[in-house]
């Protein structure tokens, strides 16, 4: 696509964020706290009440709003006829052999979406999505393979980390956040910053901003757009090529932004947040893993205070790119850090369960289809 029929794609998925079916009730994730203290002064509730059900929502792992034992009979039957605290349900659960656990979700809409629970020692990672489907056109991503179907809404976003956080032990939290996947995130900011605000609200999860990670294509107003919220949030840029002749081909909307542009939106977001831009590389096999590419990415980045994820190709049945072997991935990485940028190797996740983005919803369509 072209830059501007994909914006024009986006713009018309954004039905009022979610689509929602005539009988079904607001969820209750969708109300930021300041609404949720407006929601209570006109139900004749005193303001506390607010941070009580914010308390129970995100804190305490409840199924349905008789479990708020200290909220009033009347308060909870108020919220029972107006909201729902889940408006998404889990159609399908996988675990890996790593304990990397995977959620294929349904909206009320019939669409499906994707979330991931990361465990490591010390840290418990959730991986959301933002939109159904994706525009951006990245050839080797499951994400976008059925097209942009449309926004989510800030409860559809919450709701994916409340269902992953219920999958966690009494003595489990979860500590950290990526926003990587189905969707371009900052294509849905109007949506996603209240989350991100939820999330950080210290009557929410109280995560710190350092904690959460937005990655993006590379769309350059949106990502000045996003500095400008003013919390020091993790920026990840998903650059997958170290020139545009090559990331054209690789990543569609590439053609009509150019890498240059989006090196200086990210230039400005490290002025602004003081948070050093991580930029994401799939290594795909004989196309972008060769050491030409490795030092023409070193030549790019070396005036950034960058820091390069390299990922191996996860495979997708229905495409025909593959991995480089370990040797040639690390070998990649040791020329960018021998060139002074700061690399790492991201170790692959759940891979028997089919976590990387998009495919286990791929599967779920195709399968409606056939």
């Amino acid at each position: 696509f072209a830059l501007e029929s994909q914006l024009d794609c986006i713009r018309r998925c954004q039905v009022n964020s979610a689509i929602r079916t005539p009988n079904s009730m607001r969820p209750l994730c969708d109300l930021s706290r300041d609404e949720l203290v407006q929601w209570c002064h006109s139900h004749s509730q005193p303001a506390y009440r607010a941070a009580q059900i914010w308390r129970w929502l995100f804190g305490k792992r409840i199924s349905n709003f008789e479990s708020m034992c200290d909220v009033s009979g009347q308060c909870r039957q108020q919220l029972a006829q107006e909201f729902v605290l889940f408006s998404t349900k889990i159609v399908e659960r996988r675990t890996a052999r790593d304990r990397t656990e995977k959620l294929l979700v349904e909206l009320c809409d019939g669409q499906h979406i994707e979330c991931v629970l990361m465990r490591e020692l010390g840290r418990r990672t959730v991986c959301i999505s933002t939109q159904v489907g994706c525009a951006m056109g990245c050839v080797f991503c499951a994400s976008g393979l059925l097209g942009l179907k449309r926004n989510l809404s800030t409860g559809e976003i919450l709701e994916q980390v409340l269902q992953l956080d219920r999958l966690l032990e009494r003595n489990e939290k979860i500590t950290n956040l990526v926003v990587m996947g189905i969707g371009e995130p900052l294509a849905n900011l109007q949506a996603l910053i209240p989350a991100l605000n939820a999330l950080h609200d210290n009557f929410g999860l109280g995560l710190g901003a350092r904690r959460m990670t937005v990655s993006t294509v590379g769309l350059p107003d949106k990502i000045r757009e996003f500095a400008n919220v003013g919390k020091p949030y993790t920026l990840a840029v998903s650059l997958h090529a170290p020139n545009d002749e090559l990331r054209n081909e690789l990543v569609a909307v590439n053609e009509n932004i150019g890498i240059r542009s989006i090196l200086e939106a990210t230039d400005e977001y490290f002025k602004k947040t003081g948070r050093r831009v991580t930029y994401e590389y799939v290594l795909l096999s004989g196309i972008n893993d060769q050491p030409t590419h490795a030092h023409q990415l070193i030549a790019l980045l070396k005036p950034c205070n960058a820091h390069v994820n390299l990922i191996p190709m996860n495979l997708v049945e229905s495409l025909s790119f593959d991995k480089p072997t370990e040797r040639k991935a690390q070998q990649f990485a040791d020329i960018l850090n021998r060139g002074g940028i700061t690399t790492t190797v991201r170790k692959r996740k759940g891979a028997d369960i089919d976590a990387a983005c998009g495919q286990l919803r791929l599967t779920q369509e195709s399968s409606f289809r056939t």
